[in-house]
């Protein structure tokens, strides 16, 4: 389903290109599998099972462990009336629209494909952001569901799933036999060590997207909204406001980071890049200027 949100050819290829490697890596880790004579197929199955959960239940699970509500547009009328003009503007169905009663300042949007999302945002960051600030982080999370970038997400953390299920198998059942009792290596360590090359490979992968599926969702937001400014007002105040939050609530919401608009990280407990599920605020700042500049407007 087509909208008019700026379709971004290097996200589709980036989704497309780790969803192929990470093919890859799925059958080359059957292939180990299968060769050290592992019977893991109630893993596998296991597996798959979490995985239809999680891509057809997704948006669901989301609001319960965000402790987010759906609310009516009675409830909430200016929400919502900005929700009905950004899927107007962009000529997409409208998501359902929910709110999480935390502090911590922040938004996601989530769901398999444009007919079965939602979008969710924070007390805290309804308290903090002006109008236009709120519009830009909204127009950014509705980018997500445009994309499917979502979905795909959900589908390439399939293969972290399986290699750490395949982890827990090897050290509850399989480390310390051999393949012949005569002294070989031990089937539950080679397992052990694949699963954890595949987990660490995954996570790589899934991370290099996650940042760029961000990059690609600033740029759609801020193109459509044609206020490039008050999106990156609105990472600067959810940015700087984390520090504020109290460490425990940043922990309990660093899980989701993700799904949110702005990860949930403490001034100065920064990640190394490599591992970060978002882009330096710098780097997306930077990106809001050129297009600022592009447009003639803030």
């Amino acid at each position: 389903m087509n909208t008019r949100f700026a379709p971004d050819r290097g996200l589709t290829t980036r989704m497309v290109v780790t969803m192929f490697l990470l093919g890859l890596l799925y059958v080359a880790f059957m292939g180990v599998l299968i060769a050290v004579g592992v019977q893991g197929l109630v893993v596998l199955v296991l597996a798959g099972g979490l995985l239809l959960v999680q891509y057809f239940l997704s948006d669901r699970i989301a609001l319960f462990a965000m402790h987010g509500r759906e609310v009516s547009p009675q409830e909430a009328p200016e929400l919502h009336g900005m929700v009905d003009r950004l899927c107007a503007m962009a000529d997409m169905p409208k998501p359902r629209v929910a709110i999480a009663d935390s502090d911590v300042p922040n938004a996601f949007a989530t769901g398999r494909n444009q007919n079965n999302s939602v979008l969710c945002v924070t007390t805290g960051i309804l308290r903090r952001l002006e109008p236009q600030e709120l519009e830009g982080v909204l127009a950014h999370e509705l980018s997500h569901v445009a994309h499917r970038d979502v979905a795909v997400m959900t589908i390439a953390s399939f293969l972290g799933i399986v290699a750490g299920l395949m982890t827990r198998f090897a050290l509850y059942t399989g480390l310390g036999r051999s393949r012949d009792n005569n002294g070989g290596v031990p089937i539950g360590l080679i397992i052990m060590l694949v699963s954890i090359v595949v987990y660490a490979i995954s996570f790589l992968l899934t991370r290099a997207l996650s940042r760029y599926r961000e990059l690609a969702a600033d740029r759609a937001g801020a193109l459509l909204t044609q206020r490039p400014s008050a999106l990156a007002s609105a990472l600067t105040k959810v940015t700087g406001d984390m520090a504020r939050i109290p460490s425990q609530d940043l922990r309990e919401a660093a899980p989701f980071n993700a799904f949110y608009f702005a990860p949930a990280l403490a001034k100065g407990a920064s990640i190394a890049t490599l591992f970060s599920t978002h882009p330096p605020l710098e780097r997306r700042l930077e990106q809001l200027a050129r297009i600022s500049a592009q447009l003639g407007r803030g």
